[in-house]
């Protein structure tokens, strides 16, 4: 089985407003980079990479720059083609780079699941999980009464952990968590998401505060550059810390897992390497005791079956992040639904069990998504 060709469908979508805002903003339209890797026996292998701005750019990179390296080549030498394709550029990779390459790695898994006749969980090393604990994502910054409602409307589909973004100033924040709180009484637990709206001493007056209300987590605080911030923040919070979602390497993860900054990592596997780099985080964060929860976020079907098939296989893998709300990328991708809040039975999710990433791409539903212009 050799690389025969290379696709690129960078692909676009509309968001209802208000239904996910963030302290970041309010983002209307989803985006990102689907690839397929097509071999000489007739198979096709289907990669995401998270481009969520501009995909079209890293649909020419994988076609100028990396499609050259990867024609004739065995989709089993994963461990050759991934710093072979890193070392496209000069420097430290990252940024779209990596996105892209991680669209062709998740490719490279799915064909050998496929030639296998396995879904990739089981090339990893699987736990034995069919299905996987997933908590509902993200209940909305924008008005009280649209997140309040948010709140009902996800319990009643059945999860048990909640994650709220937040946003500054510290008390606008405590008060919506408490209100939050109070709406839950008792039904689910609550994280929340802050998508590095504070400075430190911010973040350890808000970690303060939610830990008191008995929150779960608190992810991203702080720039994700701030390595000795999240140790500070850390030290003097008595709540575990999650972050990781924006990092494109276990070599970007090291530190925080190393230096015991989170009690949680996040790596977005459409972001951080594909399956090949984001297994090695996830191993790395085992060795040191921290969870693994995978970063879905407003991805398409292709990262949430990569993002299943590692969560069915890592020892530490703690809770899968499930938007609640229709995401056209992961909704209208796969002739099956993957990841979707609908199928939640008993607070879990089912991991596909087909060969490879266990799902079917929907052609024509492909094409009427791609990115014009």
């Amino acid at each position: 089985m050799r690389i025969r060709d290379i696709r690129t469908y960078p692909v676009t979508a509309p968001i209802a407003p208000d239904v996910q805002k963030t302290a970041a903003g309010n983002f209307p339209f989803v985006s990102a980079l689907v690839v397929e890797v097509i071999t000489d026996d007739g198979r096709s292998g289907w990669g995401e990479g998270l481009v969520r701005f501009g995909p079209q750019a890293g649909a020419a990179f994988v076609q100028q720059v990396l499609k050259p390296k990867l024609l004739g080549a065995d989709p089993f030498e994963v461990e050759r083609l991934w710093p072979e394709m890193a070392r496209s550029v000069s420097g430290r990779a990252g940024g779209l780079v990596i996105e892209s390459l991680s669209a062709i790695d998740i490719a490279l898994w799915d064909l050998m699941g496929q030639s296998l006749g396995v879904p990739i969980h089981r090339l990893l090393g699987s736990t034995g999980r069919t299905h996987v604990a997933a908590y509902a994502s993200s209940i909305s910054w924008g008005p009280l009464e649209i997140a309040l409602q948010q709140v009902d409307d996800t319990i009643a589909l059945g999860f048990r952990l909640l994650k709220v973004k937040l946003g500054a100033p510290v008390e606008a924040a405590l008060e919506r968590a408490a209100a939050l709180a109070e709406r839950v009484a008792g039904r689910a637990r609550l994280c929340a998401d802050l998508n590095w709206a504070f400075d430190v001493a911010d973040a350890q007056r808000l970690a303060r505060g939610l830990a008191e209300l008995d929150y779960f987590w608190l992810e991203e605080p702080i720039v994700p550059e701030d390595i000795e911030g999240y140790r500070l923040v850390a030290a003097s919070s008595p709540i575990r810390l999650a972050a990781g979602e924006s990092d494109f390497t276990a070599r970007g993860a090291k530190d925080l897992i190393a230096a015991r900054s989170v009690g949680v990592i996040q790596p977005d596997v459409a972001r951080s390497g594909g399956i090949t780099e984001t297994r090695r985080i996830a191993s790395l964060a085992h060795a040191f005791h921290v969870h693994y929860a995978p970063h879905v976020g407003f991805s398409g079907a292709i990262c949430v079956a990569a993002s299943l098939q590692l969560a069915a296989a890592m020892p530490n893998f703690l809770t899968f992040e499930c938007m609640f709300f229709d995401n056209p990328l992961r909704d209208g991708m796969t002739r099956k639904p993957v990841g979707s809040a609908r199928q939640l039975q008993n607070g879990e999710l089912p991991v596909p069990q087909g060969p490879g990433l266990g799902i079917e791409v929907d052609r024509d539903a492909l094409e009427a998504l791609r990115a014009r212009g």
